[in-house]
């Protein structure tokens, strides 16, 4: 089965390589990229070493099923980053052109010049395709030496729009288009990068809010990669990419993200539905939204997923059938069998790389049906769906109380204070304001009962349940395990991340409930949040499992077909009109349905 997907693939590409009218570049990324990128597992810290150990491991594991890009991800230049943060004003390295290279601290065979060629000869010999992260503009530390472009006699400064910077990263400056420079300065970068071997690149801190520097930042990019000789994916970052530049991005980039940061919490990954589905008008071959990268296996510095093996098969699926690239943050060099399993399916993998007209089919209660036309058949892949949450019990929309977005990096806060009278039961809801930021570290600062009975710290109660998107909830603690602050004080609290639920019965003789909402601090990120304080609400637990089924009127084939689960390798029999399946909540099913009549 090793050979299948390529196969499959290698079709799918003849196919879509005779469309008329199409940009030549979409021709580098006919079907999603495969790959491996560092930032999940390494974060700023990825070094020569270690990118071999990675590439070793791809190689052996990875490359036989079609994986294919591996990529160092950013601040290669900078040599004492730390963790997942940066270091203001840390020196870079970079050449006498202003050009960022790798810093030889931490890859040695950088040395006298050689740059990333070292590297990509080793990733290449190995079969792989060799990609970097790069933050577009020119460095802050070569705008302050002003030091020359390659073919100009302008300067650095000259160039760079200091009012443009990334709200995250310190690094860079924005490059103002208009000067004369600027685009010798783009198309100097690239031609340097096609001398080290560059097979992709992804640029970060370009695709939101996609300005009008923005936008002429990537059309600069697009030029250079055209110019340098060396075909490239060019892959842009962060999300979530504004939908009305769709036009725009899809004639420019290879892959765009759709999203902030993914990690490994629940609430990104159901709202990854909603975002696959909005943006099905502008996938085409050659061009896909990016869902972002695959936190499966050992992350950030090895500590496990905390998605569940059935959320992982669930993500497996929908970034499959929805085109998505298939990009893994894992440490490679640890993987457990069932991470090999998932990412090594070959029946899974076809439906990514050899389908194409993804879309949505139906959404009911969050019971999720996607499909895919497989060229030159009348079979359909199929995905199955049941996003129901089991971590959200309460209704929100039933709130006697919501807070306005609360949205920062940490210590931005809201009053609350509530009317409760007699009741019996008080959840504490943080919700995710959906807007992108993910870093939603709340806590409920102070909270308090008053009424008849005096005065009463919710925090010596004990709750009856306690849910966090991520982490867990902690009293006294955010859920980074970091002692809860106000204005730099110890504070009395309850730590926990969107969307959370906590619930408490009440003792009798209190009629009013304040707190301060606070979002806790995080480094390298933003959050942002709602407060809700529901009063005396019903519980609705879901079902453990749900059926959830496609109509094959809805997809084209039928009225009898028969049903192949990918996932099992298993063929499931002959149906009339219809397909149904028990579907465990966070879980899925792919399967391909093949008409009979």
């Amino acid at each position: 089965m090793k050979l299948k997907i390529l196969t499959i693939g290698l079709a799918l590409n003849a196919w879509v390589a005779g469309a008329e009218n199409d940009p030549a570049y979409w021709q580098f990324a006919p079907t999603p990229p495969l790959g491996w990128n560092s930032w999940d597992a390494f974060g700023t810290t990825l070094n020569e070493t270690q990118a071999k150990a990675q590439a070793d491991a791809m190689a052996e594991i990875l490359k036989p099923f079609g994986w294919q890009y591996f990529t160092v991800d950013i601040q290669w230049y900078q040599p004492t980053a730390q963790g997942h943060v940066y270091q203001a004003g840390a020196k870079l390295a970079m050449d006498e052109y202003s050009r960022l290279v790798p810093a030889t601290e931490k890859f040695p065979s950088a040395t006298n010049g050689a740059g990333f060629k070292p590297l990509a000869d080793y990733v290449h010999a190995k079969g792989l395709k060799f990609g970097i992260h790069m933050m577009r503009g020119i460095s802050r530390q070569a705008v302050r030496q002003n030091t020359p472009l390659l073919g100009t006699t302008v300067r650095a400064a000259a160039i760079a729009n200091t009012n443009s910077t990334c709200a995250w990263n310190p690094d860079m400056y924005g490059v103002d288009l208009h000067q004369p420079g600027a685009q010798a300065y783009y198309d100097s970068l690239f031609q340097m990068y096609a001398t080290w071997g560059l097979d992709f690149v992804k640029v970060d801190d370009i695709s939101r809010p996609y300005d009008e520097g923005q936008k002429l930042e990537i059309e600069a990019i697009r030029q250079a990669i055209d110019k340098c000789g060396r075909p490239m994916v060019l892959s842009l970052s962060p999300g979530d990419t504004p939908l009305k530049r769709g036009e725009h991005v899809m004639h420019q980039a290879n892959m765009w993200r759709i999203s902030d940061d993914f990690w490994d919490r629940w609430e990104p990954l159901h709202g990854m539905f909603g975002r696959l589905d909005k943006w099905t008008q502008y996938r085409t071959p050659g061009a896909w939204p990016d869902a972002d990268m695959l936190p499966f296996g050992l992350v950030e510095f090895g500590r496990p997923t905390h998605f569940t093996q059935d959320e992982q098969m669930l993500c497996m699926s929908l970034w499959s059938i929805a085109h998505s690239p298939l990009i893994l943050g894992a440490d490679l060099t640890r993987m457990d069998e069932f991470t090999r399993k998932l990412l090594t399916n070959s029946e899974v993998l076809a439906v990514n790389q050899a389908s194409l007209a993804s879309h949505q089919v139906s959404r009911a209660n969050d019971l999720i049906v996607w499909a895919a036309e497989i060229p030159g058949s009348r079979d359909r892949y199929v995905g199955l769906f049941n996003a129901q949450s089991s971590g959200q019990p309460f209704d929100l929309s039933l709130a006697k109380y919501k807070s306005p977005t609360v949205r920062g990096n940490g210590g931005q806060k809201v009053d609350i204070n509530v009317a409760i009278g007699t009741a019996h039961r008080l959840v504490l809801a943080v919700g995710d304001a959906g807007d992108g930021y993910n870093y939603d570290h709340a806590a409920w600062i102070e909270p308090t009962l008053t009424g008849p009975a005096g005065t009463q710290k919710l925090t010596a109660l004990k709750w009856t349940s306690a849910v966090a998107g991520w982490g867990q909830v902690q009293v006294g603690k955010d859920v980074d395990g970091q002692p809860l602050t106000l204005n730099g004080q110890p504070v009395d609290g309850v730590g926990t991340h969107s969307v959370s639920f906590i619930e408490y019965e009440l003792p009798a003789g209190y009629d009013t409930f304040t707190a301060k909402g606070m979002l806790t601090p995080v480094k390298g990120g933003k959050g942002s949040v709602n407060f809700f304080v529901l009063v005396d609400p019903e519980r609705h637990d879901v079902p453990e499992r749900s059926p959830v089924a496609v109509k094959f009127a809805e997809i084209g084939v039928g009225p009898v077909a028969r049903v192949r689960d990918l996932w099992q390798h298993q063929e499931l029999g002959t149906f009339t009109n219809q397909f149904s399946q028990s579907i465990v909540v966070h879980g899925a099913g792919l399967y391909r349905v093949s008409p009979v009549r």
